[in-house]
């Protein structure tokens, strides 16, 4: 079941959303979108549809930015503001289920700052799928230096071919954030989990790779719930 929903971020200031919701699900990941595509890209569709088969409910929302048909993605503390409705509106819907928050690429990052400033509520781990570690071609690890300041268990799905992570820089900050951090790796993947014909892969692969590595640490994450 996915039902159609409205998220108050402000007073003028009101964003999409879509809440999958499976028989039974043991915990509901928060899921916001990247820099480039909303919430009705087919990579958040099929991230919803395949955790929902793993029994994971979530709850896709749209940045201002992108709601209001913009190219330019939103100032930090707006996409923060929505970050946090986003986790509000989850708790409203589906108070008895554990959070779990995060998203892709820009929609990690943005989550990861609003943890970082003050803790989301009832949010008991973070889960990032490709997270932008510095621009294309310019390997460094600054935009990881808040996670430094994050508690509760997080989550890294990186491609290996991964323009945005080096992945010798995931490593090492993975590495620094120790017992809280896990790295999956997606052998081939790219920025967009894409991998290359010639890898003797495909691209159904790669996404189901990422999903059974999410619902096993997400069940960690959560105790069991």
């Amino acid at each position: 079941m996915t039902v159609f929903l409205k998220i108050r971020v402000s007073e003028t200031q009101v964003v999409s959303a879509l809440l999958s919701l499976p028989p039974k699900a043991r915990a509901c990941y928060v899921m916001a979108h990247g820099a480039g595509a909303g919430m009705t890209h087919p990579f958040m569709a099929a991230m919803a549809d395949g955790l929902a088969e793993r029994g994971f409910a979530t709850l896709r929302y749209q940045f201002p930015f992108m709601e209001n048909g913009s190219r330019r993605p939103d100032a930090p503390a707006l996409a923060h503001a929505t970050v946090r409705a986003a986790v509000a509106e989850a708790t409203q819907q589906l108070p008895s289920l554990p959070l779990i928050a995060g998203g892709k690429s820009f929609g990690a990052r943005m989550t990861s700052q609003s943890q970082a400033e003050e803790a989301l509520p009832k949010v008991m781990g973070l889960a990032f799928v490709g997270f932008p570690l510095h621009p294309a071609g310019k390997p460094s690890v600054e935009r990881a230096l808040h996670l430094q300041s994050i508690s509760i268990p997080m989550l890294f799905l990186q491609g290996t071919r991964d323009a945005l992570a080096d992945l010798h820089l995931a490593k090492a900050v993975a590495a620094d954030l120790g017992r809280l951090a896990r790295l999956n790796i997606i052998d081939g993947a790219d920025h967009s989990f894409h991998v290359l014909a010639r890898s003797g892969h495909t691209d159904p692969q790669a996404m189901a790779e990422l999903l059974d590595g999410f619902s096993r640490w997400a069940d960690m994450a959560v105790g069991g719930s």
